[in-house]
């Protein structure tokens, strides 16, 4: 009997083979890679998705592909998946799209195959409207298919760029991205690592090494916490990958799911009319005491639930995502703790892009100040503190979505501009009674009005500390700018969370345009 007479196969036997070919795909390559993928301390890319997504709720997408690339022993090592997991599942019930690398396959290398499983699921999930996050494993391009590999990542950066603004993308490092690999996450709106299993960088410890005869290990490279604390490059950082993933659970829960959707609302159970009477003991009138502004963020907003993102870069300022009587409100202040929360190069930075992310997916803001001014010195001037600052008032006057300020103490020359001022464009602008508003503090104001005045005097510190608070009386009170219109309301401390709650309420349904435009140019 030949080949062709042989009878067809039924049905049932075709179907068994399938999941013959499924058990194949899910349990990988071998026991062994497990073994030494979890002996690193990290998870197979299929536990990851587990946790990231709800129980039974994921949907694979071409669990079948296989590459087809040939030479160098390619043609010999054909796995299913090829080296990446991809579909989408929900989160809290929404749903959500995904990729992971598998680098117990090439080492979760991208080569053509890979590459267009990842094309296609971003496709997916711009289509759908719906988040994306990735879970990094990869050793870079796959060698041995050449420039086919390093055009599949020009692919992945075309969509990240297409989705950006439109979609949630979420990058999620969870072991060595190097070389061009690692501009995809850059180009993500959050990049979360895991301390001592994930690593980024352009160039490893050899080539540098090489290059510049500068000796560092991987971690001290480009760790997690080099990039949560120097770089600025990861917004998050955990210690293990299961509380990393659970934090990327909570990202999503306060996020809209695209730029046409508002972000998702609770039932508030926290009383919108509680008074804050501890605002009185945590923040001193004294503006030169410090104080955790934190505490009085968590004070504010709804059973004290804060997600602050970038919170070892750039301390000088908080960013953060919370709830307010159940609407999530994305929140920057300046934090007295660290260099007295005055602006610099790198808080201007991550408090615009915080602003932009925001405004994109139609985040209300809601700006607390506390700001000595700018700070000066040669390093920030040469370092761009110029352009850089520009990037701040650019974030906010372009922002369309409800804009809160509310100001504490000091509130100085342009860094009080930038902050949200109502004069570029804060739909609302209250202030405590402890409010300072000025070109500058009382002590530099007399020092530079009434210079002349003090050198003549027989006792030049008494007339100094007289011309102090007289500056002080005429043009720092609290009520200065209120009379003049450029605060709405001084309020008591004790009302803030109800004055806010109030406020974000009536503004719920605001709705501006920006100019008909391509784009506009913000400074770089």
């Amino acid at each position: 009997m030949t080949v062709t007479d042989q009878p067809p196969q039924t049905a049932a036997v075709r179907v068994a083979e399938l999941h013959v070919l499924r058990e194949q795909a899910r349990l990988g390559p071998s026991t062994k890679a497990t073994e030494a993928q979890h002996a690193k301390g990290k998870l197979t890319a299929r536990e990851r998705i587990g946790l990231l997504l709800d129980p039974g709720s994921f949907q694979e997408v071409e669990q079948l592909r296989r590459h087809r690339a040939t030479g160098f022993g390619l043609e010999a090592k054909r796995p299913y998946t090829d080296g990446v997991i991809t579909g989408w599942g929900t989160v809290e019930g929404r749903t959500v799209f995904v990729y992971a690398h598998d680098f117990r396959i090439f080492g979760g290398a991208l080569g053509e195959a890979h590459a267009t499983k990842i094309h296609k699921i971003m496709d997916m999930a711009a289509a759908a409207g719906a988040p994306i996050v990735s879970l990094n494993d990869g050793a870079g391009a796959r060698i041995q298919e050449g420039v086919s590999a390093l055009a599949g990542y020009g692919g992945i950066f075309q969509r990240n760029t297409r989705a950006s603004g439109v979609i949630p993308q979420i990058s999620v490092m969870l072991g060595p991205c190097a070389g061009g690999a690692a501009y995809s996450p850059a180009l993500t709106d959050f990049v979360f690592m895991v301390r001592d299993t994930s690593q980024m960088f352009i160039t490893g410890p050899d080539v540098v090494q090489a290059v510049t005869g500068e000796e560092i290990t991987q971690n001290g490279l480009g760790g997690a916490d080099v990039h949560a604390g120097v770089s600025g490059v990861a917004h998050f950082v955990h210690d293990d990958e299961e509380t990393c993933l659970a934090e990327v659970r909570y990202l999503i829960s306060m996020l809209p799911s695209n730029n046409r959707e508002a972000p998702p609302a609770v039932h508030p159970d926290d009383p919108a009319d509680r008074r804050n009477d501890v605002l009185l003991d945590l923040v001193p009138s004294d503006g030169n005491r410090p104080y955790d502004m934190r505490a009085v963020l968590e004070e504010i907003v709804d059973h004290g639930d804060l997600l602050e993102i970038h919170e070892h870069w750039a301390r000088n300022i908080i960013c953060a995502l919370a709830r307010i009587d159940g609407r999530v409100v994305g929140i920057l202040a300046n934090q007295p703790q660290f260099l007295a929360g005055v602006l610099d190069i790198e808080a201007s930075e991550k408090a615009a892009r915080f602003v932009q992310l925001c405004d994109a997916f139609n985040i209300a803001l809601l700006t607390l100040v506390d700001v000595p001014g700018f700070l000066p010195g040669v390093s920030q001037e040469h370092g761009g503190i110029i352009r850089h600052g520009a990037k701040l008032l650019y974030a906010y006057c372009n922002a369309t979505v409800p804009r809160i300020s509310l100001i504490l103490r000091k509130a100085y020359g342009g860094a009080y501009i930038v902050m949200d001022s109502q004069s570029i464009g804060a739909d609302l602008t209250y202030a405590w009674p402890t409010n300072e508003i000025a070109v500058m503090g009382a002590e530099g104001a007399a020092n530079v009005i009434f210079r002349r005045e003090i050198a003549a005097s027989d006792s030049p510190e008494t007339v100094r500390a007289e011309k102090i608070e007289a500056y002080r009386s005429e043009l720092m009170h609290p009520y200065y700018a209120a009379e003049r219109g450029l605060v709405d309301d001084v309020i008591d401390p004790a009302e803030t969370r109800a004055v806010l709650c109030s406020a974000f309420a009536m503004l719920a349904g605001k709705h501006a345009e920006l100019p008909s435009r391509k784009h506009g140019n913000p400074p770089q």
